[in-house]
Order: structure tokens, then sequence, then C-alpha cells
């Protein structure tokens, strides 16, 4: 009988000992694998790329900033929102000019608006007359890289000018057909309007 008992004994602490190994093994590929999932979540949540019609998006949610690239053939054009900085900015191919303006957050999708529709989300419709124009200024930007290597690297090539939102109710001072009319996914138009200087 003390056989017995001695050998049950034993055959339980084998038993133990090997719960024991897979609990180790498993604590560790918890700690080891939990910072990797947590930072495979992280990058993917700030980082967002899509497309809307013409355009494909890229959305860093991480710097507050979406990149647009619009290949519609009729009004072609790069662009940019700087949420953090509130800037604008446009490089528009027909003209081979960027525009660069303040943008009115409030006037704007917020930054929640755009990932959900580059995530094919349902979002809220803005209406269709929703729309904002902007007057370009004679002066030209000359420090590039004061408003972020985005915009520099967008712009490099081709001339910067600063615009004006008009404030709404004023009449147009420049010449309608002047204006290039761009379209920010499905919230909202942009008219750009006012000669460039040196076209």
């Amino acid at each position: 009988m003390r056989h017995g008992k001695f050998y049950y004994a034993c055959s339980c602490m084998g038993s133990e000992r090997e719960n024991m190994k897979h609990l180790i093994v498993s604590s560790l590929l918890v700690v080891f694998l939990t910072p990797s999932l947590a930072l495979m979540n992280i990058s993917d949540s700030h980082s967002l790329d899509g497309s809307v019609g013409t355009q494909i998006i890229h959305v860093n949610a991480l710097r507050g900033t979406v990149s647009i690239r619009d290949n519609n053939v009729l009004s072609e054009w790069d662009g940019a929102l700087d949420y953090k900085n509130a800037l604008l900015v446009a490089k528009l191919f027909g003209k081979m000019a960027c525009i660069l303006a303040k943008m009115d957050q409030a006037a704007f999708p917020t930054l929640d608006d755009i990932i959900k529709a580059v995530d094919h989300q349902v979002l809220e419709r803005y209406p269709s007359t929703r729309g904002l124009t902007y007057t370009v200024l004679p002066s030209r930007v000359k420090n590039l890289a004061q408003y972020g290597m985005p915009i520099k690297d967008m712009c490099r090539e081709v001339p910067t000018y600063f615009a004006q939102q008009q404030k709404e109710g004023t009449a147009l001072t420049v010449d309608p057909d002047s204006c290039f009319e761009i379209q920010l996914l499905s919230f909202m138009g942009l008219s750009i309007c006012g000669e460039i200087p040196g076209l």
C-alpha cells in the first residue's frame, strides 16, 4: 500500500511539473507577444489607406494629416490637410503651382469623418452646396520647410502661393473663369480662384 501511495504521489508531482512548464511557457509567450501585438494595433489604427472615387487617400491619425491624390483627368491635383497646424495645401497640375492656406477646421470634415469615409463606413452627408472659395494672393511662399516636410516635398518643384479663404456672402473680386474646382472626397467642393503670378 505504501508503494501504491508513493507511486500516486510521484505521478501527481510529475503532472504538476508538466502543468508548471506549460504555465511558464504560456506566461513567456504572453509577456513577449503582447508588446508586439500592441504595436501592431497602434500602427494599424494610426495609418489608413483607401480610395474614394478617383481619389487615393492616406490618413495618418498620429500626425493628424490626410494626403489626397486625385487622378481625375479634368481636375488632377494632390493635396494635404494638416489638422495639427490647420493648413491646407493643394498642388494644381493644370496650373503647375501649389496653393497654401489656413484651414478653417469648423468648415472642414473632421479627421474622424475622413477615416470613416476611407474605411467605407456610413457617414454624415454634407449638403451638395457646401463649399469654400479661396483667392490666390500674389505673395509667394519662400520657405516651404517651415510648414513641414510633407508640404515641402509636395511643392518643391513648383511655385507655391498663399491663398485666403473668402468670407461667406462676399462677392468674388476675381474672374470666376480663373477658378480651379476641386472636390474633397464626398464632403465638399473647394474653389481656388485668381490669377497665379508668372503664368
